[in-house]
């Protein structure tokens, strides 16, 4: 081992002691990646041939001013294959197994009053997460906007009212489902977060949703897919489809934020959350 390499490595099991996994990588053996565990993009098509939850048109949320797009920055380069968006260090992945004992009061624990990142800078409240602990679907977002940065509490704002819209429609309400993003600070100007804020706060949700152990994951947007899933390709290419994530099921699709600007993607949305009421053994909301 160079010199160069063990500098690196120290450096970040130093950083894994601050999230308190510090029992946990000790005396490892080098293991898989998450990006080894990911099928390729061909093998990508949707895993379950369950029927759409129900055939009927895609309910009509109301829209408002938008804040994202479905892309980011990170889909810039679109490879053949699903592709790592953040290059970890070498040596065994942290996040493979469970943390032993681990729950969402420790992980709440463990980020403390963060000051990891920039991102800490601005912010008013640190935006953990909210719902059901033990909830069946999580939806997952990039990170909190303005509402949520004075709330405290993810999509309460134009979005969140919308997604709200989108979980009672599925049969559900807010407190049967689990809501929480890639940064639990907001980025200034409500932009995309940057490449070095996900890296350090993503082993947060990575551990989130390691305690949860859902059924179904369901990331809004490519900034969030595109962390879960450590790809750059645009969420066009892999929106709706299934994939493994330790265990739960994946999918991917458009922001509600995106939704606001462009009502006809709805049908769309809505075509997902059929798949993910297929699998939840879950009816629509009857219309009125």
């Amino acid at each position: 081992m160079t010199e160069n390499t063990r500098a690196d490595l120290e450096s970040w099991f130093r950083y894994a002691d601050e999230l308190g996994l510090g029992p946990y990588y000790r005396d490892r053996t080098a293991s898989k990646s998450f990006s080894s565990l990911l099928p390729s993009a061909e093998a990508a098509a949707p895993a379950l041939s369950a029927p759409a939850a129900s055939a009927t048109a895609s309910p009509q949320f109301s829209a408002a001013a938008p804040r994202r797009s479905p892309s980011s920055p990170l889909s810039a380069a679109v490879p053949s294959k699903l592709m790592p968006v953040i290059q970890g260090p070498a040596g065994p992945s942290l996040f493979e197994e469970r943390i032993e004992n681990d729950s969402l009061e420790r992980i709440r624990a463990d980020i403390g009053d963060c000051t990891r990142c920039r991102l800490h800078k601005a912010r008013t409240n640190i935006v953990f997460g909210v719902g059901n602990p033990k909830a069946e679907l999580v939806f997952v977002g990039e990170g909190p906007g303005h509402d949520e940065d004075i709330q405290g509490e993810p999509f309460v704002g134009r979005a969140g009212k919308l997604l709200t819209q989108m979980i009672e429609a599925m049969g559900l309400k807010r407190s049967d489902v689990y809501i929480c993003n890639v940064v639990k600070c907001r980025p200034p100007e409500n932009r995309l977060p940057e490449k070095d804020e996900i890296a350090t706060c993503s082993p947060f949700l990575a551990r989130q949703l390691a305690v949860i152990n859902p059924k179904v994951i369901c990331c809004l947007g490519a900034c969030a897919a595109q962390t879960v899933l450590e790809t750059n390709q645009g969420i066009s290419r892999f929106r709706g489809d299934w994939f493994d994530y330790r265990g739960s099921k994946l999918i991917a699709t458009y922001h509600p934020a995106y939704l606001l600007r462009n009502p006809a993607a709805k049908g769309e949305v809505w075509k997902d959350l059929q798949k993910v009421m297929s699998v939840l053994g879950l009816q629509p909301k009857p219309r009125h």
